[in-house]
């Protein structure tokens, strides 16, 4: 399995006073089934179906192997769900408006990070699956997954991010930690927690950052779009995906000074899903081949899945297609891909391909909504309005404009989206990633960058339900309708 997380660059002099401090701290620290309702031009929505839903209901399908004994697969929720355990300590839920600013903070970073390094540049059949939770109690639109972690193992709950490379938990002694569910992780009650050392490969080739004087400790230190961070000591311990996939020696960040204002409160820590060498995908490949599998549900009251490897040598679903996935030298970690065009009810937007092609797009479990370049947004609120003629449009919020207002209503119609992307793959957008809220504020749940040249975003409000298939080692991404629910 592989993890990885967000990475910013920041050069704040306040953050390297806090790095010097932790520093001298640390001295002393220990597509596609069947065509369905895809076929039509519009969904019909029962509006009620719009609001919450309050209970827990479980999936009915996953992402695995239609075995039982033969299935390995981690658990996903949405972390502001019934289905979350971590709604024990919630107060309140954020508001739409506080997720799109936590959501912005993320896609700042994001294009801050590619912006960055664009400058200097001048952008097998062995698996085992984990449930994947959707993750709004913590701030954001993030999904989460349970594993071990230590000898005994400890189970934490962890965001999981294909935009992020390193892994990371809070550990005792903090400096300063934020919230959690679960009990904070401690290293000294492990039999396997180990440094790692300055000299050592995992050092200089994943972090490429600084040491403790005396100890000749590895430090790392990441940190977001809206200020949070976590730094703390780079080491090795044993991880538990499920009963019969544990890794020994598995490289990770034990976090002594963490703050997540809205991000990470909740969890345990990031799951870095990334493609660099830091990452689960890369320091697990020898068994899982740099292959995995997710479905992110619909509602926050259902449950999906993530997977690691192939079940013998196919995918679960027969009706996955695939999209070639890009390199792109100055994001290394991201997993590029070609988007050509946008349908709406059934017709392609006059949009040209360029439009697309020239920033690029990259495709985030961890950004909630879709971001598109100015003119291809610009093409689809058009259409999108002028189809929704016959509805109330009502005062948008944050960086969503197209909203509406059903509570009059008992149906309405909402005319379908996909996305074509290279190879001519078709992926319809189911309707959660179409509106976003509830009966009397019913948002398009896309938006557009503030630049042309920034780099579009494929997020996972529009992901849900789909299985989406990361074929690293072959370049390839899969998408399949009905995956979950």
């Amino acid at each position: 399995m592989a993890h990885s997380i967000p990475i910013s660059a920041n050069s704040h002099a306040s953050f390297f006073c806090l790095l010097i401090f932790v520093l001298i701290y640390l001295e002393g620290a220990p597509v596609y089934g069947a065509k369905r309702e895809y076929d039509k031009p519009y969904h019909v929505v029962n509006v009620k179906s719009l609001d919450p839903n309050p209970y827990c209901i479980e999936s009915t399908k996953d992402c695995n192997s239609p075995d039982e004994s033969k299935r390995e697969s981690l658990k996903v929720v949405h972390s502001h769900g019934p289905c979350s355990h971590m709604n024990e300590a919630r107060t309140s839920a954020p508001t739409l408006a506080e997720i799109m600013t936590h959501d912005q903070a993320r896609v700042d970073s994001l294009q801050h990070r590619l912006h960055v390094k664009s400058d200097r540049n001048s952008l097998d059949d062995s698996k085992a699956t984990l449930p994947a939770k959707p993750g709004r109690s913590i701030g954001s639109g993030n999904y989460v997954v349970t594993l071990g972690l230590g000898t005994p193992k400890k189970n934490l709950t962890l965001i999981f991010d294909t935009g992020s490379d390193v892994t990371w938990v809070q550990c005792q002694p903090c400096i300063s930690c934020y919230q959690q569910q679960e009990p904070i992780f401690n290293p000294s009650a492990s039999q396997t927690y180990k440094n790692i050392s300055c000299t050592a490969p995992q050092c200089s080739q994943d972090l490429k950052l600084g040491c403790t004087r005396t100890t000749k400790t590895c430090i790392y230190v990441v940190i977001y779009g809206d200020s949070s961070f976590t730094i703390g000591l780079y080491a090795t311990e044993t991880l538990t995906l499920t009963p019969s996939d544990v890794f020994p020696g598995f490289a990770f960040g034990c976090g002594l000074n963490n703050t997540g204002p809205g991000l990470f409160n909740g969890s345990a820590g990031l799951l870095g899903l990334g493609r660099g060498p830091p990452s689960l995908v890369a320091q697990t490949a020898s068994k899982y081949g740099s292959y995995f599998t997710y479905c992110l549900p619909t509602l926050s009251s259902s449950s999906g899945t993530l997977v690691f490897g192939k079940y013998g040598g196919t995918t679960h679903s027969a009706g996955i297609k695939y999209t070639p996935l890009l390199t792109d030298s100055n994001g290394p970690s991201f997993y590029f891909i070609e988007v050509t065009g946008i349908k709406v009810a059934g017709k392609l937007l006059p949009i040209s391909q360029s439009v697309f092609s020239s920033p690029g797009t990259i495709i985030d479990s961890g950004t909630v909504i879709t971001r598109l370049q100015p003119e291809a947004y610009d093409a689809l609120r058009t259409r999108f309005r002028q189809l929704m003629m016959n509805y109330t449009m009502t005062k948008g919020v944050s960086l969503l404009d197209t909203c509406y207002d059903f509570s009059g209503c008992d149906t309405v119609e909402v005319p379908t989206i996909s996305f074509v992307f290279g190879g001519n793959v078709e992926v319809p957008i189911p309707l959660p990633g179409i509106l976003i809220g509830n009966q009397e504020l019913a948002c398009l749940a896309f938006a557009g960058n503030s630049n042309a040249s920034n780099v579009g975003i494929f997020g996972n409000s529009q992901q849900q339900t789909l299985d989406v298939v990361y074929d690293v080692a072959g370049g390839k991404l899969g998408f399949g309708t009905g995956g979950c629910s």
